[in-house]
C-alpha cells in the first residue's frame, strides 16, 4: 500500500505540488493557495516561482 502525501494543486492552469498536510482544502480538493482555491477570482497567479496559472 502506497500513502500519497502530495499531489497537483487542483487548479487546471497550476504547475504547483502540494504537500497534503500543508495545502488549503475546499470541496475535496487540495490546492497551493488561496488564490486557486477561489478559481482566481481576484488574483491571477499563485505567486509561486515559475507558475503563471489563473
Amino acid at each position: 500500500m502506497t500513502t500519497v502525501t502530495s499531489m497537483k494543486c487542483a487548479c487546471e492552469s497550476c504547475l504547483c505540488i502540494v504537500s497534503l498536510e500543508n495545502a488549503l482544502q475546499k470541496n475535496g480538493k487540495y490546492y497551493c493557495c488561496e488564490a486557486c482555491a477561489d478559481g482566481h477570482v481576484n488574483e491571477k497567479g499563485c505567486g509561486h516561482t515559475g507558475c503563471t496559472c489563473g
